[in-house]
């Protein structure tokens, strides 16, 4: 395996493990918490995923091929919550997703260098990977804590759980040695 499908399967399994973590946090609240706003500048999470999945949309439909910011995204309108349903929110959450993984599915080592734009700025398709590499975390961040918020002592633990850190250590430290999290397996199953 060369760097550029080493780097292609790391963050196919980068973008998986945040889509899973997203999906761990919802999964945790009430539908009617994917609603609730703080204040008035404060985005709901329902609103957190319909940006994503604008975002997703316009970035990775003919990621090689057109700017990635499209015309047809009105990007100030994926901040107007007219989400309804939980069911909704999955469904444009799901949508996103499916169009990330489909193109970088089909995106090929030897087209990493190739220039893209997103905004007429010119990027390696590399670089404007990373940078959705680092921009959907952020995201799916704002997601967890204000899920975590939501639920308060409710919560369910996405990672080492508080005051756990040396019995989760000792436990990946007694195991067989790994080069990888995730298998292409469950990978292709979080898709």
């Amino acid at each position: 395996m060369n760097a550029n499908d080493s780097y292609l399967s790391s963050v196919k399994k980068q973008f998986a493990y945040y889509k899973l973590v997203g999906e761990k946090a919802i999964d945790q609240l009430e539908p009617e918490q994917l609603f609730i706003s703080a204040n008035d500048d404060t985005n709901t999470i329902a609103t957190i995923v319909k940006h994503i999945a604008g975002n997703m949309l316009s970035r990775w439909t003919d990621f090689l091929t057109t700017d990635g910011e499209k015309e047809w995204r009105q990007r100030d309108q994926e901040f107007e919550n007219d989400l309804k349903t939980k069911e909704a929110v999955m469904a444009i959450w799901n949508k996103g997703w499916d169009c990330l993984f489909t193109t970088l599915n089909l995106l090929k080592p030897e087209q990493l260098a190739n220039i893209i734009y997103i905004r007429n700025e010119g990027h390696t398709a590399i670089e404007a990977v990373n940078r959705q590499l680092a921009h959907y975390p952020y995201h799916v961040g704002q997601i967890v804590f204000y899920a975590k918020l939501l639920k308060s002592s409710d919560w369910n633990s996405l990672t080492i759980s508080r005051n756990n850190s040396n019995n989760y250590n000792g436990v990946k430290f007694a195991q067989q040695k790994s080069i990888q999290n995730f298998t292409d397996k469950e990978i292709e199953r979080l898709k």
